[in-house]
């Protein structure tokens, strides 16, 4: 079992020693072609490099193999007149390629794992200092609503809970992002796909004044974490709420494709500026920089979303039409309920549109 778990790991190592040991009796077959089987040898020992990046003992040890073994075949044959003398030269000019090669695989593999420290430092700093700001927020937001019921309500005092409350939705979205890199972040159940929608839909349409609308939902099961798409979806609700008016419509739907369910979120409002397509999911990005820190939020939501997707093996899309945006959410994990679909309950008491 042992053996077959190490052939499985050093699989490329071992087709690439097999293959160069027939190019080697290929030179000793046929010497007075066997530039070609050499070249063979040298090149792909670079390119199995390229995948593999050994360690330093490794890489001199198979470099010193194949130093001996092909200059030993050229250096019999020269001896013996069937190559010149000069062909000798092309292993220490194969060498010093295949050392250039290591040099810069080396570089960029340091390169990689820098950043790779990097983007790990990162997640540990958003989660620290989320945990350490929640504490104090959590109380002063406590003693502001203690002192509003004591002293009565005023403007200064909403305008403070108001900001507290938002900072509280940020320390929460950091803690999201921090999270969702996590291996065990997601906790997979099955959900029924149009009844979740349809409670997410109602939620928002008493939340919002919009022309809220419930486009045709596809019945059956997707496998994801409830808390979790429930996060990502009153994300893009909430984007589409900040970008639209009261006379503007949104509406929520699902489809299926054969890569699995597609849950649409589509507004008539003001859209996206199209240099910002490229960036929208990045952290602290926005749509728009002109809008307020009221209206345009510090751009995690739609980060949060596109880190949901992407832990569910799934991705988020958005693209622009005549008047608005649609936002598409994939997610693989969906079967299909295999009866025949019934109108929803919000079509059968008339409150979609």
């Amino acid at each position: 079992m042992r053996a077959i778990d190490w052939l499985r790991n050093h699989s490329i190592e071992v087709a690439w020693v097999l293959f160069a040991a027939v190019n080697l009796g290929a030179m000793i077959a046929w010497p007075s072609w066997e530039t070609i089987p050499f070249h063979f040898v040298w090149i792909s020992l670079t390119l199995v490099y390229g995948f593999r990046v050994w360690g330093t003992e490794m890489t001199a040890l198979i470099l010193g193999a194949v130093v001996i073994a092909t200059g030993t075949s050229i250096f019999i044959d020269a001896f013996q007149r069937i190559q010149l003398w000069g062909e000798l030269f092309e292993v220490p000019l194969m060498s010093a390629m295949f050392l250039a090669m290591v040099w810069h695989a080396r570089r960029r593999q340091a390169a990689v794992r820098a950043a790779e420290e990097l983007v790990v430092r990162q997640e540990r700093f958003l989660h620290d200092v989320s945990h350490e700001l929640r504490t104090p927020v959590t109380i002063a937001r406590g003693h502001l609503d203690l002192h509003r019921r004591q002293e009565g309500d005023s403007n200064e005092l909403a305008v403070a809970v108001d900001e507290l409350a938002r900072i509280e939705r940020m320390i929460s979205r950091l803690l999201l992002l921090a999270e969702a890199e996590q291996p065990h972040f997601l906790a997979p159940v099955e959900i029924e796909a149009d009844a979740f929608l349809e409670e997410v839909f109602v939620r928002w349409s008493e939340v919002a004044p919009r022309a809220w609308r419930l486009g045709r939902l596809v019945a059956g099961r997707v496998r994801a974490d409830e808390e979790a798409l429930r996060v990502a979806l009153d994300a893009l609700l909430e984007n589409a709420v900040k970008y639209t008016e009261p006379h503007d419509a949104i509406e929520v739907s699902s489809s299926v494709l054969d890569f699995g369910l597609v849950i649409e979120i589509a507004d008539t409002g003001s859209g996206v500026a199209p240099d910002a397509l490229d960036r929208i999911f990045d952290r602290f990005a926005r749509g728009d920089v002109a809008r307020s820190r009221t209206t345009g939020g510090v751009g995690l939501g739609l980060a949060i979303v596109d880190a949901v997707a992407k832990a569910h093996g799934g991705s988020c899309t958005v693209r622009p039409r005549y008047k608005g945006t649609v936002f598409a959410l994939r997610l693989p994990d969906f079967q299909r309920s295999t009866e025949q679909e019934a109108p929803s309950t919000l079509d059968a008491l008339g409150l979609a549109t």
